[in-house]
């Protein structure tokens, strides 16, 4: 049985200084890859020559593609993962780095022809490349239970929760290309990706870290202060609550349609469209509770009730958090 091929889409965007490591570890795996194709963003600080030099020395085809004008990362991977060739299409951040059998751990997981899509967990390092006390699952709380439910064939019903798939970790078979693309301006790719895979196939989730996942100073300190008392964070707070609940109807109500336009060629599981509609009134729900608590009770009940607070938030927590705020 002639095995598929790979193609890794890495997208680049002035990370000269990390690129060149990330590229050696791909040289390094004991599955080499079949080809990496590279989009660069229009980076001016050396980014594209370290590329040039490795393309002339690579033991594997090598395609850049310069832009014209910065697309943003979610469109700049949707051209990446567009140019590929191969079978599985493996997607590539600028700056991690790589354990050498990853391409060879992941390659073995879609010998199983009912997987649709794979990600692992990661160690996680910081700018200087030293390793963070947490791995990358621990860090948003992906659990042992939910890592269970991707084992089942139910990874969608954790991913209505939250997110758990990082793009950097992530390979998925490219006749789901025509499910995904294009990829909405509003949706981060990877996620976009993964809800989409996970409604008409199954998600495989390796345990074993595969990558070091870099974890930059912007991404390891929030913002602070700012703040004259108490009251206005509390209102700041809700408002930015709301807003993001209201990103979230928009976003599941593009895959909803997504999937509904395109579900002759990509059949979804039973179920799924309820699903995902019931995680968009859920969501709606929240962004629109009046300020009085008073009146919030009896549409807080009703989320209580239907136990829409533990199948598409997160429980106790998020129904304290609503009362409160």
């Amino acid at each position: 049985m002639e095995r598929p091929r790979l193609s890794i889409a890495m997208c680049t965007y002035n990370g000269a200084r990390y690129v060149l490591e990330e590229l050696v570890d791909i040289a390094a795996q004991t599955r080499l890859p079949d080809e990496l194709v590279v989009c660069d963003d229009g980076s001016t600080d050396g980014t594209i020559e370290i590329i040039e030099s490795f393309v002339r020395h690579s033991r594997f085809a090598v395609r850049l593609e310069v832009n014209d004008k910065n697309l943003g990362c979610t469109k700049n991977f949707e051209k990446a993962i567009r140019m590929c060739h191969g079978e599985i299409i493996v997607l590539a951040d600028q700056d991690d780095l790589w354990h050498p059998h990853k391409l060879n751990c992941m390659a073995r997981v879609f010998e199983n022809e009912g997987i649709g899509a794979v990600f692992s967990d990661a160690w996680l390092i910081d700018e200087n490349s030293q390793l963070l006390p947490q791995k990358l699952w621990k860090s948003f709380f992906f659990n042992s239970r939910e890592q269970e439910k991707f084992d089942r064939g139910q990874g969608l019903k954790v991913l209505l929760k939250h997110s758990a798939v990082t793009g950097a970790t992530m390979a998925f078979r490219s006749k789901f290309r025509e499910l995904a693309l294009p990829i909405p301006v509003k949706h981060i790719h990877d996620h976009w990706i993964a809800l989409l895979i996970a409604s008409v196939s199954q998600l495989a989730a390796i345990r074993t870290p595969l990558i070091r996942y870099r974890k930059h100073q912007a991404q390891l300190t929030g913002p602070g202060g700012g703040y004259n008392s108490l009251g206005q964070m509390v209102r700041i707070a809700s408002v930015a609550r709301r807003d993001e609940y209201f990103r979230e109807v928009e976003q599941f109500s593009e895959v909803h349609e997504r999937l509904c336009e395109r579900s002759e060629a990509f059949r979804p599981h039973p179920n799924v469209l309820r699903l995902i509609g019931q995680k968009i009134d859920h969501r709606r729900a929240r962004g629109s509770l009046p300020n009085s608590k008073f009146l919030r009770l009896p549409l807080l009940f009703r989320e209580v009730v239907t136990q829409r607070y533990w199948r598409y938030s997160l429980g106790l927590g998020s129904f304290a958090k609503d009362l409160l705020v």
